[in-house]
């Protein structure tokens, strides 16, 4: 194992190692961050130095020698074409390095991957930390930390779920609600623009998407009472070219538009062929109290189809209306190209999505018109009920709970057997409802939530079961199998299918594990920690070594709690 056992002669290493990220009354919050960016060189001259042109990013997941964007295409299928690896002899794959990346903060993202002699790795987690390694040694190349300001306020964790890629740079999201171009050969700032106010409530956390020059975003806060936008960024320049808000003005009353939600909590998906992004929108704003946003508070909970290059919304399917159960709909969504739904008559493409109400959706991506929805993949127990009022004498206690469901955690879809793939939630969660005040910066969920309620109240008909890996057909909406995993953790982070028919995830017991794809069947598993795995696999095929290599991050969030915190970075391999 070549690699390094630690980084902390690393200043910007160092600076990551030493911020403090803590849960308060406010939120998470971060202390003792840098003043101003730190950026440590080591050797960049091995960087090969060539464009990432937008016809490689066209190809995404056709070409294996790469992973070029946070789920490895527009279309969001997380799926490699490197077919070292196979049913037969995954048994054999072994740990091929180890880094301690620094920060032993969340570690939610996906890596990216340029190929090259050697190929380069561009790592991020947070709090806003991101390095390139090369991918063939595990040794850090450059490293950098953004200046998280210190009275930043954060609902789930100081995430970074990873970057972009295009040309000559890689731009990261930031915890105050900006956009960093960097230089990808050497980390050295290049230009930077903040969306919104972060003292408002508003930050940035997933991996932006860059088609034709152009870098596209979003908001979060939703549980801060912002307003929620998308918008459209130069990639070369910094400059906004469009801005959309998701909830029309026209149907809210008074001010109640100001906090009116509709956040994003992941990347959009593009639709090349089409030109437009399929965003995932999240929950009206304050989460648990309708009372103040009386209507269906269209287009939260939602997916949104939005022209590219105007920002208009061309049309929208809506999963929950009027939310009260913190419902978001936050999952990437997946673009499948010429699938057939026989029991609808149709032959196309499709958008599909699981939402945190555990159904599964399949879209007409022309229209929105719903296609299928699919049978539930987790239990649906006190389902969209009403939700007591902090006075009312009744334990609300509902499956899914708040956190789905699916909720952010990135699906994966094989073409081959036509299923995708989800990692899902079954855990019972109380919840109330109450009037609260609106102070920008404070949290405005108008409600308490308890994620562990009294065992008395929890329904009798629960299954125990607190997670699952699920795959589902898109065109029926049929569970084709489910793995029901046990822990006292959540089960978070995404998955990654391969072209020789196996899907690689990581549990929160810390296993990494290979299914055959076509029916749940455990081929191999991996000991990696004992803390939880939250990150998102991938994986490439070198030339130079011959291999075909799968990599992941490792280490816990704090919103999900219930297990320590980690900071590794672990990348297995297979001789061809």
């Amino acid at each position: 194992m070549a690699a390094e056992d630690h980084d902390y002669d690393d200043e910007a290493v160092k600076a990551a190692s030493e911020t403090i990220v803590e849960e308060t009354d406010l939120g998470y919050q971060v202390f003792n961050a840098p003043e101003e960016a730190v950026l440590d060189q080591h050797d960049i001259d091995r960087i090969p130095r060539f464009d990432v042109t937008q016809e490689m990013l066209d190809e995404g997941s056709a070409d294996p020698e790469s992973w070029l964007m946070f789920a490895n295409n527009y279309e969001a299928h997380r799926y490699t074409t490197a077919d070292t690896i196979t049913k037969g002899n995954v048994d054999q794959l072994e740990l091929e390095y180890e880094m301690t990346v620094g920060a032993n903060s969340s570690m939610e993202g996906s890596p990216i991957v340029v190929p090259g002699d050697p190929p380069v790795m561009y790592q991020a987690n947070g709090p806003s930390h991101v390095k390139a390694i090369d991918a063939r040694e595990g040794e850090t190349l450059w490293s950098y930390t953004y200046p998280a300001p210190e009275d930043a306020v954060l609902c789930c964790d100081d995430n970074n779920r990873g970057v972009a890629v295009w040309e000559d740079k890689i731009y990261m999201t930031s915890l105050d609600s900006g956009v960093q171009a960097l230089d990808r050969y050497t980390g050295e700032e290049l230009w930077y623009t903040s969306t919104a106010d972060y003292k408002e409530g508003y930050s940035a956390t997933w991996a932006p998407i860059i088609y034709d020059g152009v870098l596209f975003t979003g908001s979060a806060g939703g549980e801060y009472g912002v307003r929620g936008f998308h918008c459209a960024i130069d990639a070369e320049t910094g400059e906004e070219l469009w801005r959309m808000n998701p909830c029309p003005e026209e149907e809210y009353i008074g001010d109640s538009i100001k906090q009116s939600g509709g956040t994003n909590w992941m990347s959009p998906t593009l639709d090349t062929e089409r030109e437009l992004l399929y965003f995932n929108v999240g929950n009206p704003s304050p989460d648990f109290n309708g009372t103040v946003r009386p209507g269906p508070n269209r287009n939260t909970c939602s997916t949104i189809a939005v022209d590219i290059h105007t920002g208009e919304i061309q049309w929208s399917h809506q999963e929950s209306a009027h939310d009260i159960w913190d419902y978001d709909s936050a999952q990437m969504r997946m673009i499948l190209r010429n699938v057939e739904i026989d029991h609808r008559n149709y032959e196309g493409d499709i958008v599909y999505n699981a939402g945190k109400t555990s159904w599964t959706y399949t879209m007409h991506p022309d229209t929105g018109d719903l296609l299928v929805r699919g049978e539930p993949i987790t239990q649906q127990i006190n389902f969209m009920k009403m939700v007591p009022h902090v006075d009312e004498e009744r334990e609300y206690v509902m499956l899914p709970g708040l956190l789905g469901g699916q909720d952010w955690q990135p699906s994966a879809y094989d073409p081959n057997t036509g299923l995708c793939y989800h990692k899902v939630l079954n855990t019972p969660h109380s919840i109330e409802w109450r009037n609260e005040e609106y102070k920008a910066g404070e949290k405005f969920w108008g409600g308490i939530v308890d994620v562990e309620p009294d065992e008395e109240h929890v329904p009798d008909d629960y299954n125990g079961h607190i997670s699952a890996i699920a795959a589902v057909d898109p065109t029926t909406g049929r569970v084709v199998w489910r793995d029901w995993i046990d822990s006292d953790r959540y089960l978070w982070g995404g998955t990654m299918t391969t072209a020789t028919g196996l899907l690689f995830a990581g549990t929160q017991n810390g296993n990494m594990v290979a299914y055959d794809s076509e029916n749940g069947e455990r081929l191999w598993e991996f000991d990696l920690s004992d803390k939880a795995i939250a990150g998102d696999p991938i994986s490439w095929y070198d030339p130079g070594t011959e291999k075909q290599y799968v990599a992941i991050q490792v280490g816990g969030s704090g919103f999900v709690g219930r297990g320590p915190r980690g900071d590794k970075l672990a990348v297995f391999s297979l001789d061809a």
